[in-house]
């Protein structure tokens, strides 16, 4: 039985459940989902995700609605189990990284993981864990292993 799943953002301050999101399989490594947009959107339409419990990383390809590649976006996360109620929280860490179909890295919300710090929104751990997370990831992606990540996705694309 997998847990239910639930998205914590710090800035804005929300927790909502994943309800559209389907685990495919999850371990004590991994867990991979495949999901739709929350809202519409023109850019991208569905993906799949891979959650990194150890790194604190989850890995999303997000695709169009014809199943093309729109671009990999990757979150600092950390998790929350509650095994009694049978729930799994994922917290955003703010800071991003996105990988688009050239190979182009960018990298997001730095100013708000200071701002989450700066207003306790999270603590000195969380916050200097996020950057650990953050740099090993960037690390990654310039040594060009971010297959590490995204071929741990492969065996469930199209489920």
């Amino acid at each position: 039985m997998y847990p239910k799943l639930f998205r914590k953002r710090l800035i804005p301050n929300e927790c909502i459940p994943l309800d559209n999101d389907e685990i495919l399989f999850m371990d004590e490594e991994i867990m991979v989902t495949k999901w739709r947009t929350l809202k519409p959107r023109d850019d991208f339409h569905h993906g799949y995700s891979c959650y990194f419990f150890k790194e604190g990383i989850k890995v999303s390809q997000f695709l169009r609605e014809d199943g093309s590649l729109f671009l990999w976006y990757c979150d600092i996360v950390s998790f929350s189990p509650n095994e009694e109620q049978g729930t799994l929280t994922i917290t955003d860490l703010l800071a991003d990284v996105t990988v688009d179909y050239s190979g182009k890295m960018t990298i997001l919300d730095i100013d708000e993981l200071c701002e989450a710090r700066e207003k306790n929104f999270i603590t000195a751990g969380q916050f200097f864990n996020s950057v650990k997370q953050l740099g090993k990831l960037i690390e990654a992606i310039q040594q060009g292993r971010f297959s590490e990540y995204t071929d741990r996705l492969s065996p469930f694309l199209g489920k």
